[in-house]
């Protein structure tokens, strides 16, 4: 729990030195002043808004019980179970079926749903899936996620400079989004790399077997995975910048595997976990 917290430490310490390091090989002095500047505003993202950024790209709102009776009571019965402050729920209006967990620690978290998801998966499913994201929760898997896509943010953001840029008398509108396409081609991978930094692909299998081991029932997890996998095939999520370096912390990749999308699927196969976790209600003797 602790190492996730460092590792989200490490990472932003790293992030910011490498800004402050080129604006002063670039700038010099002046570069210093524009890099500590940078710097500071990352920060300031990175903690007032780090753990809103996914649920704002995602178009998310806070759900009531009254609205999603069902899924609170899920959600209370499984928190209760693993002794954890009970998550503040949202819902977010996409036929994509996925979910995830963000926040700054288990007192401040949320979980997310999808219309799709939750018009998908039946209660046993259901259950698996909450299970998951309350172990990423637990483990803080959320503390370094967030930042990761914070910084991934910030970074992919730049393209907005296109906008900016002096064109001379060119009427063309298209030219801007052409650049900013360019730019997006520049810093897309150096965004994904934060986030590959920041983000392992192990901690996908460790929160299916906290999930399953909260719930009794891997083979409910297994059957949500793989009903999530197709479902993420026929609706997929739109390739947009603030989506994609939202996409880590979704419980599988949401996104087609092609193109530039390839750099930030940092999910293991479906296929893998499929297999550990039926491996495990084998062991098990689970039905």
């Amino acid at each position: 729990m602790q190492l996730n917290t460092i590792r989200a430490a490490a990472l932003l310490v790293g992030v910011s030195a490498f800004v402050i390091a080129a604006s002063w090989i670039c700038g010099g002095a002046q570069g210093l002043q524009i890099g500590i500047v940078a710097v500071v505003g990352l920060n300031a993202v990175v903690y007032f808004f780090g753990d809103t950024m996914a649920l704002r790209a995602m178009r998310a709102r806070p759900v009531s019980e009254i609205e999603r009776p069902e899924l609170y009571r899920i959600v209370r019965d499984l928190a209760t179970q693993a002794r954890q402050p009970m998550p503040r729920l949202y819902l977010s209006p996409t036929r994509a079926p996925n979910a995830f967990a963000t926040g700054r620690g288990p007192r401040r978290a949320a979980v997310c749903c999808t219309t799709g998801l939750l018009s998908l998966l039946n209660e046993r499913e259901l259950r698996g899936v909450i299970a998951h994201e309350l172990a990423h929760i637990r483990s803080r898997d959320t503390v370094v996620c967030s930042v990761a896509a914070a910084v991934a943010a910030a970074i992919t953001s730049l393209t907005a400079l296109a906008l900016l840029l002096p064109l001379g008398d060119s009427e063309d509108e298209d030219v801007p989004s052409v650049l900013g396409a360019l730019l997006f081609l520049l810093l897309g991978p150096l965004a994904a790399g934060v986030i590959r930094v920041g983000v392992g692909r192990t901690r996908e299998y460790s929160a299916d077997r906290a999930a399953a081991e909260l719930t009794g029932d891997p083979r409910g997890l297994a059957n949500a995975l793989r009903k999530i996998d197709v479902g993420a095939r026929i609706h997929p999520l739109p390739a947009e910048r603030p989506l994609l370096t939202a996409g880590h912390l979704m419980i599988a990749h949401p996104f087609p595997l092609r193109g530039v999308n390839r750099l930030f699927a940092v999910h293991p196969p479906i296929a893998e976990r499929i297999r550990r976790l039926q491996r495990l209600a084998d062991t098990w003797g689970a039905p």
